[in-house]
């Protein structure tokens, strides 16, 4: 039976054993609940502890989206706000800001860094629509997992600890300081090439179909085996997968534009 978490989220949870999880999120409103929920988390996972108040945050992150209708910038950002608000409502301390420091982005190095019970986790988060040709929860967890993993070996572009140091060190994020201690290290290590092997990171890759405006509840039974057979493959030291189902991305530009 779906577990109702703090009344806000509709979510399937299977232990995986060893404190590894799947959560299978469903969207198919946004109801009070979540509602209440989004607004509760909304400045703390867009600002940190900044003090200003939900009707600014709202909008600058309104007037970002709004330059990226229809494009895969628009759907990821709003597939890992709902990861973020419920990992948040799930107990996971953020140690960064949704918003990039430098510019008008979202774009963090790792999509997310947390703190969960003095256990540090990796979010990779990946997207799309239910319209496009053979896409599934199975294959974007693929996706992250693998984003992830190229990260960590030294496969991305720039440095993405140091965007994470940057992040954690912000005085509105009031990051652990064991979790700045650490992420220094693996920048500093990165810088030198030395790179690391994700079977020693706890992770969180997530996946989020958007349907196309009408409801199909996903299968969870279908989804739990096919999560199932493809993590055998991965290497990591805690795995907590995510799969959100969501009605539209529509939903999230009402709740936007609500008072």
């Amino acid at each position: 039976m779906p577990i109702i978490v703090n009344n806000a989220f509709k979510v399937t949870r299977k232990d995986l054993g060893s404190g590894n999880e799947l959560c299978m999120i469903e969207v198919e409103e946004i109801d009070a609940g979540l509602k209440a929920c989004l607004d509760e988390k909304f400045i703390r996972i867009c600002e940190g502890n900044s003090g200003a108040d939900l009707p600014y945050v709202k909008n600058r992150l309104i007037s970002f989206l709004a330059t990226k209708k229809g494009t895969n910038i628009e759907t990821g950002a709003i597939a890992e706000f709902f990861i973020h608000t419920y990992l948040n409502e799930a107990g996971f301390e953020p140690q960064f800001l949704f918003f990039n420091l430098e510019e008008r982005s979202i774009k963090k190095g790792f999509d997310g860094y947390y703190l969960h019970q003095r256990e540090e986790w990796f979010v990779e988060s990946k997207s799309g629509s239910i319209t496009t040709d053979g896409i599934s929860h199975r294959g974007k967890i693929k996706e992250s997992y693998d984003d992830l993993k190229d990260k960590l070996a030294g496969g991305a572009t720039n440095n993405p600890w140091l965007n994470a140091y940057n992040h954690a060190s912000h005085m509105d994020v009031k990051a652990d300081a064991t979790v700045r201690e650490h992420i220094k290290a693996f920048t500093k290590a990165y810088e030198k090439k030395t790179f690391h092997d994700i079977a020693d990171f706890n992770i969180i890759p997530g996946s989020t179909i958007f349907l196309d405006g009408g409801w199909v509840a996903p299968d969870m039974a279908a989804l739990e085996i096919a999560i199932n057979e493809l993590i055998t493959g991965f290497d990591f030291k805690k795995i907590r997968v995510l799969c959100t189902t969501k009605k539209s991305i529509q939903l999230f530009w009402d709740y936007l534009n609500s008072t």
